[in-house]
């Protein structure tokens, strides 16, 4: 699962800032929302599954928390994409000051 495109989700967003703050049951993050806790659960799933977050089990309950290292992944893919696109600014930039030729035929993957 594409780290980026989970985490994109507005839902799932919420979930990962609402967590930063530690560790919170389903049932805590499900206040939170105007869902059911079915929905939230399935968005957790989601953000597990793609290494995002880590969940234990105590009882009938489960607890969820940022898993550092998938979260430090998410990081690295977002700052590769932004330095590529200030890279592709500074190029336009220069290209418009008169500095070099515009050449856009690089394309994101």
């Amino acid at each position: 699962m594409d780290p980026l495109e989970i985490a994109a989700e507005p839902s799932r967003r919420r979930l990962l800032h609402l967590l930063a703050g530690g560790e919170q049951s389903v049932g805590e993050l499900t206040a939170h929302f105007k869902v059911s806790r079915s929905a939230i659960s399935q968005h957790l799933l989601a953000l597990e599954r793609a290494g995002l977050v880590t969940a234990r089990k105590e009882g009938r309950s489960r607890f969820y928390r940022l898993d550092a290292a998938g979260m430090g992944r998410l990081r690295e893919l977002v700052e590769q994409f932004w330095t590529r696109e200030l890279d592709l600014l500074a190029s336009d930039a220069e290209a418009l000051a008169g500095k070099a030729p515009l050449d856009r035929k690089e394309t994101l993957p």
